[in-house]
Order: C-alpha cells, then sequence, then structure tokens
C-alpha cells in the first residue's frame, strides 16, 4: 500500500493522469490528487515526475518496501525540507515550522549562512539557516530505508540550441504550448484572478486566460507605480482591476510577520509588497494566476544583455540575480568570517553542467537552478500560504521550459530588447505597446521610505540591538547605514538585507527560543 503522508501543489494534467490511472474524476481534488500520486508511484515508481506536470512537493509511504520517497517539481515552486535527529529518526515536510514541532528537533543557527546570505539576499542551495534542516533540491526524489538517505536527481535543466527555427516559428510554438497549459491550471468550476504588473508577463497569462478580475499594486510615489500600467492593460482587455494601495507605514509593520511566515530570512524588498498583496487578494479570491518564469526561460533581465560581454569570466563572479556585498565588505562586518565559504562554490556544479554553452544559458541556468528556487517560488509560496491564497504560475511548466532550453540565445535578448521571442508571442494577444514594453521590475520605493525618519525607527534600533552585536561589529554596519541615511542611495539594498536577517533572527531565535 502507498500512503501519501505530505503533499501541496496542483497537478495540471490530472484530467488525462485519471484516464490512464483509473481513476474516478468525481473525487474532489485532494482525494484526485492523493490517488494520482499513490497509483503514479505505482506504475512509474521513482520516474513517476516525469508524467505529471504543475506544482507539487510530496511525500510517499511504500509499506511493501517499507521507504519513505519525497519528491521536488522540476523548479521547485514548491518548498521540501527535511532533518535527521540524533536518534537516526527523518524529520520532513513543506514547512519548516512543522518541522520544529516534532520530537528530535534541535534548535540552531546555521550562521555560515548570514555569510552567504549577505551576498545573495536569499538562502541559496540545499542548506538554511537551521542547522541540519536541509532543502531538498528541484527536481531531486529522496529516498529513506533502513534508516539511510539517498537523495537522486531526476531532473537537470539542459540546453540544446535548434537553428532551423526563425524568430515567427519560436513565437507560434510559445503561443500554441501555453494556449495548451492555460486550460489545465484550473479546474471546471474553479474561479481565479490574476495578478497584474505593468510587465509583457502577466499581461500574457491575462489575456490567455477568462480571469475578470486583476489585482496590482501601487503607491502614492508616482515614479514607482505601474499600478496604472496594470489599470491601462486590464481597461484593453475588458477586466476589471483592483488596486491596493501601499504605504511605508503599512510596509514596515508587516515586515516581522513576512520575515516569520517566510521562515528564512529573504532581503527581496519585493516580497513584502507581494505580502500585502496576497493578504488582500485573499479577501476576495482564493485562486490567483502569476507570471513568473518566464524572465529566467526567455532571457528577461536587462543584465542578460551583457552576457557576451561577460564570456568565460561568468564563472569567476555571477552567482544569480543578485550579488551586493563583496567578500571584503563581508569581512570587515561580520564577527565571524569564514574564508572558505563563498557564494562562487554553490553554483560550480552548474558551470561544469553547462560547459560549451553560450554565456546567456549558463546565466539562466543559474537563475533557474538558484535564483528562482531560492528567492521568487518561495516567497510566492511561503506568503500566499500565509495568506490563504493559491496561486497558480503557467508560464512555469516543463512544455514551456522545452522549449525555451531548444531556442537560440539570439531570440532571447538582442541589443534593444529581451525576451524578443516571448514578446513577439504575446503579441498575438496583446497590443505592442504592452506585449513590448520596457521592463520595469517589480519596483518599491524602499530606497526613499527606509531612509526618511519617519519609517526607519525600527531598521535604527535594530542595527544598534544586542542581536545586531551577536552577529556584526555595529560601527560597520551602522557606518553603512549612516551612509545610506546621507545619501548614498545605493547602500539601501546592504541596509535592507542585514535588517530582514536582524528581524527573522529576532522572531526565531529571542521572540521563540
Amino acid at each position: 500500500m502507498i500512503t501519501v503522508k505530505e503533499y501541496r501543489g496542483h497537478i495540471r494534467n490530472w484530467e488525462s493522469l485519471c484516464g490512464e490511472l483509473g481513476i474516478d474524476t468525481s473525487l474532489s481534488r485532494e482525494a484526485r490528487e492523493e490517488a494520482i500520486l499513490s497509483k503514479a508511484y505505482a506504475a512509474w515508481g521513482y520516474g513517476m515526475a516525469d508524467h505529471l506536470h504543475g506544482m507539487f512537493a510530496f511525500a510517499l509511504w511504500d509499506d511493501e518496501e517499507e521507504a519513505l520517497f519525497c519528491l521536488r517539481d522540476p523548479f521547485g515552486t514548491k518548498p521540501f525540507y527535511y532533518y535527521e535527529t540524533a536518534d537516526g529518526k527523518l524529520l520532513y515536510g513543506t514547512m519548516i515550522r512543522h518541522i520544529m514541532e516534532q520530537p528530535g528537533f534541535v534548535k540552531e543557527l546555521n550562521e555560515e549562512m548570514l555569510q552567504l546570505y549577505l551576498s545573495l539576499t536569499y538562502v541559496a542551495g540545499e542548506n538554511t539557516f537551521f542547522k541540519g534542516v536541509k532543502k531538498l533540491l528541484p527536481g531531486r526524489y529522496l529516498l529513506w530505508k533502513n534508516g539511510k538517505l539517498q537523495i537522486e536527481r531526476y531532473w537537470t535543466p539542459q540546453f540544446h540550441p535548434d537553428e532551423s527555427k526563425s524568430l515567427e516559428d519560436w513565437a507560434d510554438e510559445i503561443h500554441t504550448t501555453l494556449a495548451q497549459v492555460m486550460p489545465e491550471v484550473k479546474s471546471e468550476g474553479e474561479t481565479a484572478e490574476s495578478f497584474l504588473s505593468g510587465g509583457v508577463d502577466s499581461s500574457y497569462v491575462l489575456a490567455m486566460s477568462d480571469v475578470q478580475t486583476v489585482d496590482t499594486c501601487g503607491y502614492e510615489e508616482e515614479r514607482f507605480d505601474e499600478s496604472a500600467l496594470a489599470a491601462k492593460t486590464a481597461k484593453i482587455l475588458n477586466r476589471r482591476c483592483m488596486r491596493t494601495l501601499v504605504t511605508p507605514e503599512e510596509y514596515f509593520a508587516i515586515v516581522p510577520y513576512v520575515m516569520y511566515h517566510m521562515e528564512q530570512p529573504l532581503g527581496d524588498a519585493s516580497a513584502i509588497v507581494f505580502a500585502i498583496a496576497c493578504r488582500d487578494t485573499a479577501e476576495h479570491t482564493k485562486l490567483c494566476y502569476s507570471g513568473e518564469g518566464a524572465d529566467e526561460f526567455f532571457g528577461g533581465y536587462n543584465m542578460y544583455r551583457n552576457a557576451e560581454r561577460y564570456g568565460e569570466n561568468l564563472k569567476t563572479f555571477y552567482v544569480g540575480n543578485t550579488n551586493i556585498m563583496k567578500e571584503d565588505e563581508k569581512k570587515r562586518i561580520l564577527k565571524h568570517y569564514r574564508e572558505e565559504v563563498l557564494p562562487i562554490g554553490l553554483v560550480k556544479e552548474i558551470y561544469e553542467e553547462t560547459e560549451g554553452l553560450d554565456p546567456l544559458s549558463k546565466m539562466s541556468d543559474v537563475d533557474i537552478q538558484i535564483w528562482l528556487e531560492g528567492d521568487i517560488y518561495l516567497n510566492v509560496d511561503k506568503m500566499s500560504t500565509a495568506a490563504g491564497l493559491e496561486i497558480r504560475m503557467p508560464l512555469t511548466d516543463r512544455r514551456i521550459f522545452d522549449i525555451a532550453s531548444r531556442m537560440p540565445s539570439r531570440y532571447k535578448v538582442n541589443e534593444e530588447q529581451n525576451k524578443v521571442a516571448f514578446r513577439t508571442a504575446a503579441a498575438k494577444v496583446l497590443p505592442e505597446e504592452v506585449a513590448f514594453r520596457k521592463k520595469l521590475g517589480f519596483i518599491v520605493p524602499i530606497r526613499i521610505w527606509m531612509a526618511d525618519e519617519r519609517y526607519n525607527r525600527d531598521v535604527r534600533e535594530k542595527f544598534h540591538s544586542k542581536t545586531a552585536e551577536q552577529f556584526f561589529h555595529p560601527e560597520e554596519i551602522n557606518a553603512i547605514f549612516e551612509e545610506y541615511i546621507g545619501g548614498n542611495s545605493d547602500n539601501w539594498r546592504k541596509v535592507w538585507t542585514i535588517y530582514t536577517f536582524l528581524v527573522w533572527y529576532e522572531e526565531y531565535f529571542v521572540k521563540r527560543q
């Protein structure tokens, strides 16, 4: 007998799987998906993930083998953690807090992660800030049998450029495939809304869906506010637009909530806004779409245009989308610095996997394996779950990635544009002004808010706290803060990254000792 012990996610191709595995389609979603997991394991064993499309992490107990089988989807859209106790038991689950509640867990800080965090602003790789708690990385499965742990990789991003197709051919394939994926993203009877920014990704998802209401965030500071662009897109597509106004007071007030529910520190300033958006959206729907994945798959970031210039030097410095503190600065501010703990060590194997590929493919692969899992998908999962909202990401799909993996880099970025083929596909259902709109990113006015004495009181207090003294040389981090207040706005990310760690640490090791 196969028993589902843990499961979070949504299986997109459930209907075809039910037919293939002989499962009653009238079952409730929960019963149906549990049946799919147990019967897929019985039919295909460790290769079952090759038959599933969607977002998932799960644990199955096999009575006959007396073994535990745990699996995380190829991109890591849902988290999965495990911990071996001193007496030889395995604790596991999709929430660290649930593992912490179990007998045998010993809460200790893994201080080594702070050194990496100060560069990356998120937790990358298999280790976490809790000593002994590890992440099951994307595209892996875990076997636990007779007290022994085994991790195997079932999927690796691979790139094989196909030079035989034109730009229009690639755009057609993207569009046709997304049209195939979209009907699977929700079932008949479900009603969804969709997050909408001013960018092409969320606009394309909206245009391809039957969603009638979109949700967007804005600020009083017009130069940071994309909500007007979102409202304009919604009007063009004849959809209703709901706007959440994010104030600096609300932004700073919710930081402890975000760090607690994130379970690990995250220095991505947009995560706070996303938490507010999830909370407000959950008041009128329980299901929402979002557009993550296309940037990393199809060359969406402006820095990707520098890929050829970086060339072979990439493997000496490129560790993902963010790298905000260099080693000399970390050595100066940290009380405990270890020379051997370097961010570049996290991506060494990825560069070995991509040896011989063009620079853009290498950058994309690093971001798919490191940045997406550690920052983007973690944020989406944790903040939506905390709010009681389910988010589905149609563009994060193996079938979509398969196109990107075969597409030559010149159809992803050129001197004038990023996501060239993807935007060309989107233009089939969007006006060109939307499909080819310059990428703005999820901008937050934090660089001006945090310099304002009306809002930065807690930041200043944390920088002078006993917690700060435990990990940092106070005079050094306060010099960074004062330089920022004095006008060096480029320091805001360093200040914010230190601050989010201090807030997180107090949530887990001071308030909850």
